[in-house]
């Protein structure tokens, strides 16, 4: 099939390229600077510089490809992962908004038959205590700022996208290469120098998946899967207590400290006190309906052996 990947050099779009090719379909990729253009040629695809923004540039780029199916893997995220600060969330929910809206409509002027969306798995709201969400679950919608302000932008996103009759897959917290918790990511270097914390009980939960077994899932989406929401995650939900100190130790560091959840409050605000009660997702529906069974099904033997 001709597929058109919007996003084709970011950290999912490199690892896609490869698996829909070797699949035996034809894929025109998007980058938003021509140093980045030349790596998707070099994979074997056809590159097309595009702002997603522009729309009227974008609408021909996708038309004159001519896909049976368009991926969007556009992120927008910093360098650093700081998720308190407003200016974090800002890009990706513009890029989310606008950018999914430019994206729709060229897909729909190019007769494309099926849609397949990037979204987040951590977005659900929380309740008493941490759970295990399946796809029916409500988000946080009323989440404070700025979390809120992205989790209703994921919402927006999602129901366009399946309104459209397109797949939303929901990815759990990537790890892997080019990730935060990547070699030389944010994240690992805060974990390095034991800046990220286990706050009060460390009981609130993360659903991970592996940048490679994300991508593995978006090809076989490209074939399979009705309409719908998918959760995309590894097959065993972390306690924040859990998963830190094995990363920690898998990339060579000191145990985390610990920290009383009033004193991280006086630093985070209400995002402390919630990370003890964050859900994680149930990746029931993606193994089911799409067939899709991750390499690394736990994070567990992942951060140990798994590329990063």
């Amino acid at each position: 099939m001709r597929v058109f990947l919007a996003g084709a050099a970011g950290v999912i779009g490199r690892r896609l390229v490869p698996l829909l090719l070797a699949a035996g379909h034809e894929v025109t990729g998007t980058a938003r600077a021509p140093e980045r253009a030349q790596a998707i040629a070099a994979a074997g695809a056809t590159p097309v510089v595009v702002d997603a923004f522009d729309a009227g540039a974008l609408r021909a780029a996708v038309e004159q490809a001519r896909p049976e199916v368009v991926i969007n893997q556009l992120t927008a995220l910093p360098q650093r992962w700081e998720p308190r600060k407003p200016e974090f969330y800002a890009a990706t929910n513009r890029l989310r908004g606008e950018g999914t809206r430019n994206l729709l409509a060229a897909a729909e002027a190019a007769g494309a038959r099926r849609l397949i969306w990037q979204s987040v798995s951590f977005a659900y709201a929380a309740g008493d205590r941490p759970e295990v969400k399946d796809e029916d679950a409500p988000l946080a919608l009323g989440a404070p700022p700025p979390f809120g302000e992205g989790v209703r932008t994921i919402a927006e996103m999602e129901r366009a996208v399946v309104d459209a009759g397109g797949l939303v897959l929901r990815y759990g917290w990537f790890y892997g290469p080019g990730t935060y918790s990547g070699e030389g990511g944010s994240l690992t270097e805060d974990v390095r120098r034991r800046r990220f914390p286990i706050v009060g009980s460390g009981a609130g939960l993360w659903s991970f998946v592996h940048v490679d077994d994300a991508a593995e899932a978006t090809a076989i989406a490209v074939e399979r899967g009705d309409p719908g929401v998918y959760n995309v995650v590894d097959d065993e939900p972390a306690a924040l207590r859990d998963w830190i100190p094995a990363f920690a130790e898998s990339i060579g560091a000191r145990p985390p400290r610990r920290v009383p959840v009033w004193l991280a409050r006086l630093i985070a605000g209400k995002m402390a006190g919630a990370m003890n009660l964050q859900p994680a997702a149930s990746n029931a529906k993606a193994k089911r309906e799409l067939g899709w069974q991750p390499r690394w099904s736990s994070w567990r033997e992942g951060f140990r052996e798994a590329p990063r």
